[in-house]
């Protein structure tokens, strides 16, 4: 409790900065320390000149304001918020009083000599950045001590040298008990610093480490991509014949009497390859992306058609779920360049994400253009009032194998890569996907894509404005 009191008054001196780190702190403590034990060891030299004949001079009296003035060094610490003016003001303050005392008491036999020592030490300690400025300031002391000996030829007699020795007996103690403060001090910097860096090196190891492991992981995640990429077609063909002869099967056995158990079980057989064959394209898409496999296969597209075929594909997965779609095409969009593919494919993805997620609701699909100082875009926009999303779940919607909501997979299904897939086909294209949803209200998706209009191009269809009931 007494060390914790102690610690709080000496760190009332230090400025906050120095207070954050070990380093700092601890070197703010002991110059504090230091300033304020060494006036007293200054004084006990002090008090054994003053029962010496030099007691009564000018001189003696000097001294001993110059040993009390550094007790206000800890408050020019806290004033100056920083180290290195207090430090260079006892450094230079410790020197001019160590030839003053050695001129006026003894000279090289005065008891104030070795606390020049002290303060070249001080200086090493508490400045070694910027040692230069320093040394130049003894420099400059040395010389108007050595021209002030020379112009006297001697050094004043104040007091004789038989009444030094337990001067000197006690100044030579309280020098060692200072540079044994300042050794300790050493030792603990030296030791912090040591720590320091050792913790350096084994970040520094563990930052290699770590490296390492992420190029070996995007080299697996390359190589996997590849790998699925060049499986494309060896995966997708056989899911295709048995697709294919589930469906020569059924019909073959539509027009028998006994044919019902066995229509069931082709439905089935038929109906899983489907699901099957579209994770394993969404799958295969994905690995084709990040392996720079996938690229763009542009075409003119009448628009019009194009939302036709959309609309056909996902009328029976919106009326599983007894929802509506209503599909909104306010202006005829004409003909353009496209990846017919990809713009299906992504519109195909958020109308079957709205029908997993709305029950006995209504489906809107939006299709217009707008012009802005980026030029012309076509916008494709999904809403739905189905259970909506949390603002959690809008952070990550986009992520790859991650469903909005964390219970999402195990009610609804899915892979979580639908609008993934979908917002990397909007970036090929120039695009954008945008979000906006409200749990319990419904969510909205918008595409934007730009417009790349055709060259003598066929007439549009008529334009498209109705609702379907699915």
């Amino acid at each position: 409790m007494m060390h914790k009191r102690f610690y709080r008054a000496i760190d009332w001196f230090i400025p906050a900065a120095m207070l954050q780190g070990d380093s700092d702190r601890l070197m703010a403590r002991t110059f504090v320390m230091l300033h304020l034990a060494g006036p007293l060891m200054g004084h006990s030299v002090t008090f054994f000149l003053a029962r010496t004949t030099a007691g009564e001079s000018w001189q003696f009296w000097v001294t001993e304001a110059m040993v009390a003035s550094f007790l206000a060094i800890p408050l020019l610490l806290k004033a100056s918020g920083g180290i290195r003016l207090p430090a260079m003001t006892s450094v230079q303050m410790l020197v001019g009083l160590s030839l003053f005392g050695s001129f006026y008491f003894g000279g090289i036999s005065s008891p104030l000599l070795p606390w020049f020592l002290i303060a070249m030490v001080l200086g090493f300690f508490y400045l070694s950045e910027s040692i230069r400025p320093v040394l130049t300031g003894i420099a400059m002391q040395l010389s108007a001590f050595f021209v002030m000996r020379l112009f006297y030829g001697h050094f004043p007699t104040l007091i004789d040298a038989r009444d030094l020795h337990l001067a000197n007996t006690f100044s030579i103690l309280a020098a060692l008990a200072y540079m044994t403060i300042l050794s300790l001090f050493y030792e603990t910097v030296l030791r912090i610093s040591l720590s320091l860096e050792q913790e350096t090196i084994d970040q520094r190891s563990k930052l290699t480490m770590v490296r390492a492991a992420m190029e070996a992981a995007e080299l697996a995640s390359k190589r996997k991509s590849i790998f699925l990429a060049k499986m494309s077609h060896e995966l997708r063909t056989p899911l295709n014949a048995v697709i294919g002869y589930a469906e020569m099967l059924r019909e073959n056995f539509e027009d028998r009497d006994d044919a019902g158990q066995k229509m069931q079980d082709l439905d089935r057989i038929h109906a899983a390859g489907r699901h099957l064959l579209a994770l394993v394209n969404t799958v295969l898409d994905l690995s084709s992306i990040e392996s720079n496999r996938l690229e763009l296969s542009t075409e003119a597209v009448d628009v019009a058609s194009l939302i036709a075929e959309v609309t056909a594909t996902a009328s029976p997965l919106i009326a599983k779920r007894d929802n509506r779609l209503v599909v909104n095409m306010p202006q005829p969009l004409g003909t353009m360049e496209l990846d017919p593919l990809k713009v299906r494919q992504s519109l195909l993805n958020l109308l079957s994400n709205a029908a997993k997620f709305t029950t006995k609701g209504t489906i809107m699909m939006t299709v217009l253009s707008r012009t802005t100082d980026r030029g012309e875009w076509m916008t494709l926009e999904v809403t739905d009032n189905g259970i909506g999303m949390s603002p959690d779940g809008l952070r990550r919607i986009f992520e790859d194998f991650s469903q909005a909501e964390n219970d999402t997979a195990s009610k609804f299904g899915g892979t979580g890569l639908g609008l993934a897939l979908t917002r990397r086909f909007c970036r090929m294209m120039g695009g954008t996907i945008d979000v906006r949803s409200e749990r319990g209200v419904g969510t909205s998706f918008t595409i934007e894509i730009p417009i790349v209009r055709v060259r003598d191009s066929i007439a549009s269809a008529p334009t498209l404005t109705f609702g379907v009931a699915a």
